[in-house]
């Protein structure tokens, strides 16, 4: 009988994702189908699964992986400060106060409940509709590609609150009201040993990336160590199993594995652990039971209005930044809530604070915001216009080398800035391209006029110690590339060195033309594509996930252009029609000039 549960089990795993694309089901996330289907497998239905001890363990597993790659999807990134302050409220503003809005009317609820004795738990409750399933959450924001946008970030940091704040919570709740707990205090000792994990394998994962092969996958014996680690440590102190693989995943994510290692651990943890979790959440619901008691049935729709009321205060929040829709359309996603509330029932039965027949409505409740939630969500959101961001360009130094430059770069693809401080070639030039007069160049001046803020600031006087003190005034504005002109290369002097160790992408007119000469001897045809006018040879840099792990031969446009090169991880990389795109990739490719500024636009988005 066992093994027939777990044939069905898996059976039914693995057909779930297939007829949901059959009828193009996409609404709907799969972790509610799976729940629907055990529904239907399990005791409420036809019987033909049983919670049986090896499923019960595999679920038990499940629901371990689930939060360690829930912790995985945190993008600390968003919780840095912004490099300029933006005119109106940050999204980290925003989702603090959002998310603050939540926690005040979650407890409001709770307390109501409480008080008309439907639940008299009202820490425990506050808790429950505190949750936000990030999951669901970041799967909606990618397939509508806002993760870059100030809308999809604060919709993000919000969800992220809504998973590690319960979490966080639901493990010191645990622990003051199980009988078995250890003292409070003692939950210190599992980020101490987090926090130790990170330090001890920062430098040693590095190494692990290099020595290692497909018969070894250390990086996955890596993951699994550091999730084992962490929920023992985690259950030894008396803590929730579900903190210790969340900080695990957040161990995981700092230690900044390669886009491939998310990919295995992802597929193995959907592809096996995860579906089983979902699918024995449903099995163990007794919704005939459930269907048949009056006051459970009466709680279905209570709990239901509560994850919404709950969020209700975020779309006044939101309307202080966005437009009346896309305010609605988030606050509808973020009542999205599943992935913490599963398994923090569970911990209410097994605290004895929650019957069977209440966690079954809960996770009805839960379920139905699944379905609806993203839909809603769909049926709102209205995008902004979404104009292309141009690359910008600033040259310090006007002159003959640099105005051509300026002159013959695509059009469409970059924004140029030209800054002098020579009014005869202000005169000159201002009438060929966009140049800006300084009475001087100084350090304040410089940073006050907006010179350094850009994505490349090409310094190129022929005087090359002011082009020095021009790169270390750009190292200190921290603008992302730096190409200084630098024609001395007296060995006395450590500055050449010092500017290529920085960071700066130094150049000199004697080099480049020995290259070009080289070029013109040993491929020719080179030299044509650099000086044709339909045609040239670009540069992109993958940011948009949607085309990390597609194959070369995949990708839509691959017939309109000829990739020659990757640049990835400090190695050119030869492709061929079966290599992957990573995140983060360097494409070299010859092509249309016409057809660029969409490729860039498509593969450098940020999502």
């Amino acid at each position: 009988m066992e093994s027939l549960s777990l044939l069905v089990v898996l059976f039914a795993a693995l057909a779930i994702p297939l007829v949901m694309a059959k009828f193009n089901i996409t609404s709907t996330p799969t972790a509610v189908a799976e729940i629907v289907t055990g529904i239907v497998l399990g005791q409420s239905v036809v019987g033909w699964v049983q919670p049986t001890a090896v499923l019960t363990e595999l679920a038990s597993l499940g629901v371990i992986v689930l939060m360690f790659l829930s912790g995985m999807e945190i993008d600390f990134s968003l919780f840095k400060p912004a490099a300029k302050p933006e005119k109106q409220i940050g999204p980290a503003k925003l989702a603090m106060l959002g998310y603050a809005s939540i926690v005040v009317l979650a407890g409001a609820f709770a307390a109501v409940l409480s008080a008309t004795g439907f639940f008299p738990h009202p820490v425990f409750a506050t808790i429950i509709y505190a949750t936000v399933a990030l999951g669901v959450v970041i799967a909606a924001l990618k397939e509508k590609e806002l993760l870059s946008k100030p809308f999809g970030q604060t919709i993000l940091l919000i969800a992220a609150f809504g998973e590690v704040i319960p979490l966080l919570s639901l493990t010191i709740y645990a622990s003051l009201n199980g009988s078995n707990s250890k003292q409070v205090w003692w939950l210190l000792a599992i980020f101490v040993v987090a926090i130790f994990l990170l330090m001890r394998f920062r430098k040693p994962y590095q190494f692990f990336a290099r020595i290692d092969k497909s018969t070894t996958q250390l990086d996955i014996r890596l993951a699994f160590f550091l999730i084992i680690t962490l929920v023992t440590v985690a259950e030894t102190v008396g803590a929730e199993n579900i903190l210790g693989a969340f900080l695990a995943g957040i161990v995981m994510k700092l230690l900044r594995p390669r886009e491939e290692t998310q990919d295995k651990l992802t597929s193995l943890g959907y592809g096996f652990f995860i579906p089983i979790f979902f699918i024995m959440t449903g099995v163990k619901i007794n919704l005939r039971s459930l269907l048949a008691d009056p006051k459970a049935l009466a709680l279905i729709p209570l709990l239901l209005v509560g994850f919404f009321v709950a969020k209700a205060a975020l779309l006044v929040v939101l309307r202080l930044r966005f437009k009346p829709t896309n305010a609605v359309a988030g606050t509808f996603l973020i009542s999205t809530t599943i992935t913490l509330v599963v398994p923090a029932l569970t911990i209410g039965r097994n605290l004895g604070i929650i019957s069977a027949t209440q966690s079954g409505a809960f996770t009805l409740a839960a379920i139905i915001t699944c379905i609806f939630s993203p839909i809603l969500f769909n049926r709102f959101y209205r995008a902004e216009p979404d104009d292309f961001k141009k690359t910008v360009v600033h040259f310090i130094g006007t002159n003959l080398l640099t105005v051509p430059i300026a002159q013959q770069l695509s059009r469409g693809l970059y924004d140029i800035t030209m800054y002098t401080d020579d009014p005869a070639k202000y005169r000159t030039y201002n009438s060929e391209v966009n140049v800006k007069l300084m009475p001087a160049f100084s350090q304040g001046a410089l940073n006050e006029a907006g010179a350094y803020d850009a994505d490349v600031v090409m310094l190129a006087y022929f005087d090359h110690d002011k082009n020095f003190e021009l790169a270390q005034w750009a190292l200190a504005a921290k603008v992302p590339r730096i190409i200084a002109r630098f024609e001395s290369k007296n060995v006395q002097s450590t500055r050449y060195d010092e500017l290529r160790q920085a960071g700066v992408e130094v150049y000199n007119t004697i080099d480049a033309s020995i290259s070009l000469l080289r070029s013109l001897i040993e491929t020719p045809s080179t030299l044509k594509i650099l000086d044709d006018t339909n045609a040239g040879i670009f540069e992109i840099t993958v940011h948009n996930r949607r085309f990390t792990g597609m194959e070369v031969k995949n990708l839509p446009f691959i017939n309109d252009i000829t990739i020659s090169q990757i640049y990835r991880d400090r190695q050119f990389i030869a492709p061929h029609g079966d290599t992957q795109i990573h995140l983060g990739d360097h494409i070299i490719f010859s092509g249309d000039k016409t057809a660029v500024g969409e490729i860039r636009q498509q593969m450098e988005k940020l999502n």
